[in-house]
């Protein structure tokens, strides 16, 4: 895949990195989520983004969960995580990620330092130069790293020919329907919030990247591809069916409350990484709760 036929329309799923009990990776909880959410429907697996806890993840189980994910992706694209808030580690993650067979890298806006739009440009710029060839979806979540990508600053990375797609996890519809006004020819936005897939794609998103869909990979499959349609009364009616559990997986910081819904699933565990701590009894019950409402069995 190279940047002029890069496709990440459609659903993404954000995929969740099981542990076991110890704290140790779970290879044969993550290979089954993996294939589960391939056969799914998933057009585009993510691996090592912020719902898989990368910002925890040491730096040796990064390259075997990459290459597991390659192996159960049933032939699906999958795109690996590797933003930094140093330069120099983007470089090198998304050098690694490239050698390793990715087809793409979700690449976060560097946290913490908050760069001008021309340090976001050299940022870009360097991870271009070290992995020639691979498109690149720029990850805009200013409630995680503190600094917001304008539809202007976002401009200036378009002209990064690897640049091909942008995950929009702004939460603002607004600034969302800006980017989409602005898009140049050949470049793809994708909304970031399961809840605010509907809107986004009314507005232009031509998909999704989803936490749900680890949980639910065919009703969101189903729901991206009637939106993206224009099948309108469809695609309201699965929204209305899953917002019950899109709400239930944001009762606290994600991924705590998906770790909860993929153990009653038989996915691995409940455990995270600390800082985070196990999901409340409160939203385990919400999360019960709504996976009847949406008729997901369990």
């Amino acid at each position: 895949m190279t940047p002029q036929t890069a496709d990440f329309r459609g659903l993404s799923v954000a995929l969740a990195t099981p542990f076991t009990s110890s704290g140790d990776v779970d290879m044969k909880a993550f290979r089954a989520l993996v294939k589960h959410v391939a056969e799914g429907g998933a057009d585009v697996l993510v691996v090592l983004g912020s719902t898989g806890e990368a910002a925890t993840i040491a730096e040796s189980e990064r390259n075997p969960l990459i290459a597991a994910c390659l192996e159960e992706a049933r032939g699906k694209k999958v795109v690996a995580g590797t933003g930094h808030n140093s330069t120099r580690q983007t470089v090198a993650w998304t050098k690694r990620a490239h050698e390793l067979g990715a087809h793409g890298a979700l690449i976060v806006t560097p946290f913490y330092n908050k760069p001008t739009p021309e340090g976001l440009v050299a940022h870009f710029r360097a991870a271009a130069d070290a992995a020639p060839g691979l498109p690149f979806i720029v990850y805009n979540v200013p409630g995680r790293t503190g600094l917001n990508l304008t539809p202007a600053a976002l401009q200036l990375l378009w002209q990064n020919e690897q640049v091909v797609a942008v995950k929009e996890s702004s939460g603002n519809v607004a600034q969302i329907g800006e980017v989409a006004r602005t898009l140049p020819a050949g470049k793809t936005l994708l909304a970031g919030d399961d809840n605010l897939a509907l809107a986004s794609i009314a507005v232009g998103a031509e998909g999704l990247v989803s936490v749900l869909g680890n949980m639910a990979p065919r009703e969101t499959k189903q729901l991206v591809d009637a939106a993206r349609a224009g099948r309108r009364d469809e695609a309201v009616k699965l929204n209305n069916r899953l917002l019950p559990l899109i709400d239930a997986l944001f009762a606290e910081s994600n991924p705590i409350p998906l770790k909860a819904g993929l153990q009653m699933m038989g996915f691995g565990g409940d455990s995270v990484r600390l800082p985070l701590v196990p999901a409340a009894e409160a939203t385990r019950a919400r999360i019960k709760d709504a996976l009847v409402l949406a008729g997901i069995e369990y």
